[in-house]
């Protein structure tokens, strides 16, 4: 451990995503705090936020209510205007969902009913004819266009929070692994491989160790985090012309991931993927990483077994599509069957970290769990990046609340 001198502040937040970054520039902008944020790698935005494919969600999915859904309307719209005012790159380009076979299409109804609970204003059902005018060269017997989709480089709008958080008189603390929680009067010690912080209050946004960090803090998280890799492949320069924007599949409703689709990237690239396999680590990248003890907190909760039983030949069959690439060419062909093998080479991976309560079920929605001087986000997959400043004002709300902090500006 480092012999650097211990840090001293109100609010630490464990965990350098765009969540944990969002959530320490939305408690700095909002109260008269000081806030540190602790990241256990040498760079922010290392895990999920930096190897997602940099999509802005829309909220077309999500149940109405639910906090994906009003969190993601709210996140956009505050993250488009975040990119503006700092002059990051961000594009609404839109996206189709298309409908491949007879049975999909009165889906393509539902989700369609479902985007306009949520908000969405310019969905529009489409026709064959009208699918190919947006993607040429997709196939399908009808789409969904959803307008306000976008595409961004989240690690880079990760960068542009901690500039804006500095500057509000926060800080960041790289190479800071949390080894220990311990209260210590009004305050809590926390031993990292940095050295030492010492806060009045604990906001974990940790991501795929995100239940660890909350049990390491006392806090029963009800739920375990289950790590799913998702791989992709990205189009050749000479094959680009394929994909116009984003082409999705609909998703199936046995299912809990949306499926292989085409992602346009803001630097010009497209990415096909990601499949969707457990992985034997929870920042396993590659096929072949594991750890045992990341295996054995999967395979030990009990939640597991009844997940396991539950989408057995699914994921089977993303296993099958992670080591053959013909089955993985074979999903992509049914969205644009003009795609070869020889179009696609290995793109980027990345991990989700996906909570699953001890009966089996996955957990569907953002999950924030709260005790004394603590809050910890325990569930934050897609589309939590879109989301995040949605989020962060979330967790600044319930601190002030919780913490009772006082408003920035206030005597």
């Amino acid at each position: 451990m480092s012999g650097a001198a211990p840090i001293s502040c109100d609010v630490a937040v464990v965990g350098g995503g765009i969540v944990g970054v969002a959530s320490a520039l939305e408690l700095s902008a909002r109260s008269r705090v000081t806030v540190v944020v602790l990241e256990k790698e040498d760079r922010l935005a290392a895990h999920q936020t930096g190897r997602n494919s940099g999509v802005i969600h829309s909220g077309l999915y999500y149940k109405a209510g639910s906090l994906k859904a009003t969190l993601c309307a709210e996140g956009r719209s505050r993250l488009l205007a975040f990119c503006r005012s700092h002059g990051l790159a961000a594009e609404t380009c839109g996206k189709v969902v298309v409908a491949t076979r007879e049975e999909q299409v009165p889906r393509l109804e539902e989700l369609a009913a479902r985007g306009r609970e949520n908000g969405l204003a310019g969905l529009r059902l489409l026709g064959k004819d009208e699918l190919h005018d947006l993607e040429p060269h997709a196939a399908g017997l009808a789409g969904l266009h959803v307008p306000e989709t976008g595409i961004v480089d989240y690690a880079r709008v990760t960068g542009a929070m901690a500039r804006e958080l500095e500057r509000l008189g926060g800080s960041i603390a790289l190479g800071a692994c949390l080894i220990s929680v311990a209260a210590d009067g009004d305050r809590w010690r926390l031993v990292t491989t940095a050295g030492e912080t010492s806060c009045r209050f604990l906001v974990g946004c940790a991501g795929l160790e995100s239940d660890r960090v909350a049990r390491l803090s006392g806090v029963d998280p009800g739920v375990r985090i289950v790590p799913f890799r998702g791989e992709y492949y990205e189009l050749r320069p000479g094959r680009r012309s394929l994909v116009k924007n984003l082409i999705y599949p609909v998703p199936d409703p046995r299912f809990p991931f949306l499926g292989v689709h085409f992602t346009r990237r803001i630097n010009g690239g497209v990415e096909a993927g990601p499949n969707a396999v457990l992985a034997f680590r929870r920042e396993g990248y590659t096929k072949t990483s594991f750890s045992l003890r990341d295996t054995a907190s999967t395979l030990l909760w009990p939640g597991f077994w009844t997940l396991a039983g539950t989408y057995l030949a699914t994921g089977l069959g993303e296993f099958w599509r992670s080591w053959n690439k013909r089955a993985f060419v074979a999903a992509l062909r049914e969205l644009v069957p003009e795609i070869e093998s020889s179009d696609l080479v290995p793109g980027g991976s990345g991990v989700r970290a996906q909570a699953l309560g001890p009966d089996g079920r996955l957990v569907d929605d953002f999950h924030v769990v709260e005790a004394p001087r603590q809050i910890h986000v325990l569930n934050a997959p897609s589309p939590a990046a879109t989301a995040s400043l949605a989020i962060g004002r979330v967790v600044a709300e319930r601190a002030a609340a919780s913490f009772g902090l006082a408003a920035r500006g206030a005597p």
